[in-house]
């Protein structure tokens, strides 16, 4: 341990801690804006390159950074000097002096770290006058709009893209008034490797960084009386949009939020749940005849559009290995185009499918050409967790008042093992659920496979079924994707099926969720509400979902049925490795 003090208070810390933790430790604030911190998932980016936490050390002759100086033995550190105070208003200053003065239309307004700072301290005008960076927007991707005008050089996007995702697009690009976070060369986000996972977005204290919005869009459907407009709502927005509107994290919000949906006046509200137990069906289909052939093991998910492109572009001689089933969210607008559009008599080019998602990706996802049958898109359009509490504000719905309603039927419908799907793990465990009653021709009684559940980047179970000892894995983090996918290569690892999702946490710390700003127990409650859902509906299995029986007995026939396959399944694409 390290003894210090902080404004003249004795404090002790482990050594490697820095002067930012000690000064937390005894609840002394010093503000920050490029540092970003996550316990959960032991992730920090501090490398000091804002210098708004400067703070003065007796002894030195320079102010010292607090978050990335480590402490030392007998430091004598001051965080509220006049001098600490002012070089921090003209850090800031220098800041504001060239960033656009758009606050009101920006999209991250009241969520950006930089207008709050000014706010703190009392910056209500302009000081330095001057020269403005100016870059052209860009909006390449259908996901990720990217605006370098209000770049800062926090890096923190870089920590993010490059150290947690590995996915490596974004870096620092030129020097000094130039400098700016960007792909090399400033090629557009669809021009590069990005996966739109939206890590970055989350990672952004300004709005250099967001969705691209299709609110409007949306309106304009609901608007229009020619077309039949439902929607979809993915698991992981269930526990976390109430924190929009003021409700703790971990709220299950699930019937408000399909309050809401109606009020806004779509015509169905159906849940991507019902989608995700009709994943299992084909995926643990899949899974049963590899392990029984042996061949192309392991499998591996391919529920997130994220990590499906990750493997693309940099793992293209295992495109084999991932599971050929569509991901819910494109199986639902599959057979809400088909099945569901032939029962009400709507033509599927007059259908609309909406989807909720808490991913960023979702967004690319739907773009995809593959997922377009006869010209028609199986989704229309995707907005974020985000975008959906703009819309409910937008239309002056208290959200926290309402009464709680049902969705609607036969979409609707769905088990504890899809609405898992948002945690890592969740998926592996509900083909684990599947799996073990076909494969043991039995009906499994425990069904809670805890051995993959958690935040943990990589987790690692040998599951018993029947005289089978299924190795397994779960990936979530595209950095711990690449470990795991490594090992294999080399030889050093054996799975019969892996999952893995490209935000660390899963589906529940999606690049389109409420910002947690780097809170980890928001994170952990999200999750926890979601194995609370699990545990509360009478059905735990997928196979045993009435309306997902009924769905193949009217129109599927079978799991990896030739119609199955014509309208769930999917390929991939090996891709240009930037």
């Amino acid at each position: 341990m390290i003894n210090l003090t902080v404004n003249d208070r004795p404090v002790s810390v482990p050594e490697g801690s820095t002067i930012l933790e000690a000064a937390r430790k005894l609840e002394i604030r010093i503000p920050t804006l490029c540092h970003f911190k996550l316990d959960c998932f032991h992730v920090e980016h501090r490398s000091g390159s804002c210098r708004i936490c400067v703070v003065e050390v007796e002894g030195r002759p320079n102010l010292a950074p607090a978050c990335c100086t480590p402490v030392a033995e007998g430091m004598k550190v001051h965080t509220n000097t006049l001098r600490a105070i002012n070089a921090r208003r003209t850090i800031l200053d220098l800041l504001l002096s060239d960033h656009p003065k758009d606050c009101l239309v920006c999209p991250k307004n009241l969520h950006c770290r930089l207008q709050s700072l000014a706010q703190e301290m009392g910056l209500h005008h302009i000081l330095y006058k001057g020269e403005q960076s100016t870059y052209n927007k860009d909006l390449s991707s259908r996901a990720i709009a990217r605006d370098l005008d209000k770049c800062i050089m926090c890096r923190r996007c870089e920590t993010a893209c490059n150290t947690i995702q590995t996915v490596g697009v974004l870096s620092g690009v030129n020097r000094g008034f130039d400098a700016v976070v960007a792909p090399a060369e400033f090629k557009p986000l669809a021009e590069t490797q990005c996966v739109f996972c939206g890590q970055c977005v989350q990672a952004c204290p300004v709005g250099a960084l967001s969705e691209i919005s299709y609110k409007y869009d949306v309106w304009r459907a609901l608007d229009d009386p020619s077309r039949t407009v439902v929607v979809q709502t993915a698991p992981a927005v269930r526990v976390a949009i109430g924190e929009e509107f003021g409700l703790p994290p971990g709220s299950i919000s699930t019937g408000k939020l399909v309050a809401a949906l109606k009020l806004l006046g779509f015509d169905k509200v159906f849940d991507t749940d019902f989608a995700a137990d009709l994943t299992i069906m084909e995926e643990t289909t899949e899974l049963i005849e590899r392990i029984r052939s042996g061949r192309n093991l392991p499998i591996l998910t391919s529920c997130c559009p994220g990590w499906v492109k990750f493997l693309e572009h940099q793992f293209p001689e295992l495109i084999y290995m991932p599971s050929s089933a569509k991901s819910p969210q494109q199986m639902f607008g599959a057979i809400a185009k088909t099945w569901y559009a032939d029962r009400i008599g709507v033509k599927p080019e007059k259908m609309t499918v909406v989807s909720i998602m808490p991913c960023l990706s979702k967004k690319y996802e739907a773009s995809r050409d593959e997922f377009t049958r006869d010209g028609v898109p199986d989704v229309d359009i995707v907005l974020s967790t985000r975008e959906l509490a703009d819309m409910i504000r937008e239309a002056g719905i208290d959200f926290a008042a309402l009464e709680e309603a049902p969705y609607d039927a036969p979409l609707g419908e769905s088990t504890g093992a899809a609405v898992i799907f948002g945690a890592s793990g969740g998926v592996l465990e509900a083909a684990l659920r599947t799996a073990a009653d076909w494969l043991t021709g039995t009906s499994l009684e425990s069904v809670d496979f805890e051995a993959v559940r958690g935040l943990e980047g990589i987790k690692e179970a040998v599951v018993k079924i029947g005289d089978l000892e299924l190795k397994a894995a779960v990936c979530s983090g595209l950095g711990n994707a690449r470990k795991l996918l490594e090992k294999i290569k080399r030889g050093e690892a054996q799975y019969h099926a892996i999952e893995i999702m490209a935000c660390p946490g899963g589906c529940l710390n999606g690049g389109g969720q409420p910002y947690h700003r780097g809170d980890s127990s928001v994170l952990e409650r999200r999750m926890e509400a979601l194995y609370r859902a699990d545990r509360e509906l009478p059905r735990r299995k997928s196979h045993e979902n009435p309306d997902i029986q009924l769905l193949y007995r009217e129109f599927l026939q079978e799991p990896g049925s030739h119609i199955a396959h014509e309208l769930l399944h999917t390929h991939y694409f090996k891709r240009k490795r930037w």
